[in-house]
């Protein structure tokens, strides 16, 4: 199937969702061994009971405490929208921006496989203020 079809497309077929199925569930099992990392650092918070403990390293680890919890956190949405994105692929509907109907390029969603939109609705939207 030519690239320049996704104009007269409306969906991808089974076997192109099928590769997209593949790159998501990879990229879904190192997101959730990272988070995994990530929640594991977190819970490994190390109490240091000696007197030499001074506020610079108290606060030098509370940042990396909160740091640590925000790129769980982040991680923790990237899996959930790989989730949806599959979903979105037993229904037949991935790929499709949720904007314009139009065939997300395949070359944008081997980059990010959960994309809801293309980069014309995107930039359409920032313009408007919305995301």
């Amino acid at each position: 199937m030519a690239e320049n079809t996704n104009t007269t497309q409306t969906r991808y077929s089974d076997e192109e969702l099928q590769e997209f199925k593949t790159i998501i569930l990879d990229m879904l099992a190192k997101a959730k061994a990272e988070y995994a990392e990530l929640r594991k650092a977190d819970n490994n918070d190390i109490t240091d009971t000696s007197h030499s403990f001074n506020a610079l390293e108290e606060g030098a680890t509370s940042l990396s405490k909160e740091e640590n919890g925000q790129l769980a956190q982040r991680q923790w949405k990237f899996i959930q929208n790989l989730e949806a994105a599959l979903v979105r692929i037993e229904n037949k509907t991935y790929g499709v921006c949720r904007v314009t109907g139009k065939l997300i390029p395949k070359e944008r969603l081997r980059l990010v496989p959960h994309a809801t939109l293309t980069i014309e609705a995107k930039e359409m939207l920032a313009k408007q203020g919305k995301n």
